[in-house]
């Protein structure tokens, strides 16, 4: 079977994120002071093929723990649907 993930990368709360922080300021400067708070992160998505949909949620976990996000720095979810 193959699966497609959406897997969502943000850096930790408590970190400081530098790019959300220039994205927060750039807002008031376009007119949107309202907006606050921008935290910048990625978004991954990748088809998978495995016999099930534990399986192939095992090896997306796998993906993001040994290369995709670093745990150190950032969390990550994600979701799975077949294709």
């Amino acid at each position: 079977m193959k699966f497609e993930a959406h897997i969502n990368i943000m850096p930790h709360k408590a970190l400081l994120d530098p790019q959300g922080k220039a994205v927060t300021g750039s807002m008031k400067n376009i007119g949107l002071p309202q907006i606050n708070n921008v935290r910048v992160g990625k978004r991954i998505t990748l088809e998978v093929e495995a016999d099930n949909e534990d399986k192939a949620k095992q090896m997306v976990d796998e993906a993001c723990k040994k290369l995709l996000a670093n745990q150190i720095m950032e969390s990550y979810d994600f979701t799975l649907q077949p294709l």
